[in-house]
């Protein structure tokens, strides 16, 4: 990436942030304002690189430049887990859920659910072993979804309501009580992420050039497809499912930097991200009064990019 452009990135970025808690501050109740805006700002940080990296990061392990968790079926699973809990503990007994227990069992059985299913597809030497995996997740993700509208319609309008409150993406209003236990789980899984960056470039060049260069393949793809499903787990757990979003942020991070290495890449896709987002938001919250919703904004803007993939043939 040039010089120029990280310049550009981190300005940008920070004149999100500096909007977003600085702008419209009145002379009264300043920290306690400013205490608020913080802690949206860093649950929507959170999430945004938490989206980002999880989308560069998949696409890398599926060598396809098109793809996003949210197709393969983790955000269908998300829903299925919430209408299963809502229908087993009731409206009352869903609400009162510890947070952290809850983001914990979300979190263990989307990533126990990823590594299973994908990591067994995508970790063969098989020469269609990408095609099956994308065919498996679809289907997958056609199956959760399907036992989530049926688990749905069995539930009560009030627990209904509950089901369908989660259904969507809700950027201005995070999810209260897991911002420490998101936090404490994404912020080690980038970490981690940005360590095996390495590791990264060379999974990115194909099983066949990558196991004669020493890369543990298999090994590889599994720590890949746990860290997908962690960072996923986050931003589904704080916001609510997100499809296309990932996808805007990682095709902008390979165009502004063109065969970079993975620690750029990934960072380049947390910043833009992170910028979107903030940026999005302020604007929807501050100057439209929220006369309108980001994530439906967001989503439309991410099917027309995919589209376009579709259509001008740059799938990869």
């Amino acid at each position: 990436m040039r010089p120029r452009t990280a310049l550009v990135i981190a300005l940008l970025l920070a004149l999100a942030v500096a909007l977003w808690l600085f702008q419209g501050l009145g002379p009264g109740n300043t920290r306690f304002v400013l205490g608020l805006r913080a802690a949206k700002l860093a649950a929507l940080a959170l999430v945004a690189a938490s989206v980002g990296m999880a989308t560069v990061l998949f696409q890398t392990v599926a060598q396809n430049r098109i793809l996003t968790p949210a197709i393969m079926g983790f955000d269908a699973l998300y829903l299925l887990i919430q209408s299963l809990a809502v229908a087993t503990l009731g409206t009352v007994g869903f609400a009162m859920l510890p947070a952290g227990a809850k983001f914990a069992a979300e979190t263990l059985l989307m990533t126990a659910v990823a590594v299973a299913l994908f990591g067994a597809l995508l970790g063969r030497a098989a020469p269609d072993a990408i095609g099956r995996t994308i065919l498996t997740g679809v289907v997958l993700g056609i199956l959760f979804r399907s036992g989530a509208t049926l688990v749905a319609r069995m539930l009560d309008p009030n627990a209904h309501a509950v089901v369908q409150a989660a259904s969507f993406a809700d950027f201005g209003r995070p999810a209260a009580g897991t911002l420490g236990w998101a936090a404490a789980v994404a912020l080690p899984a980038m970490a981690l992420a940005l360590a095996l960056g390495p590791g990264f470039d060379l999974l990115a060049l194909g099983r066949e050039r990558a196991v004669p260069l020493g890369l543990p393949h298999r090994a590889m793809v599994l720590i890949t497809l746990a860290l997908v499903a962690l960072l996923t787990a986050v931003s589904t757990a704080l916001v609510g499912p997100v499809a296309f979003f990932g996808l805007i942020v990682a095709g902008l991070a390979h165009a502004l930097a063109p065969g970079a290495r993975h620690r750029v890449l990934l960072l380049t896709a947390a910043a833009l991200a992170a910028t979107l987002l903030i940026g999005g938001q302020w604007a929807f919250e501050r100057l439209l009064g929220l006369r309108a919703t980001l994530s439906v904004v967001i989503e439309c803007a991410g099917g027309i990019f995919f589209l376009a993939l579709l259509l001008k043939g740059r799938i990869r």
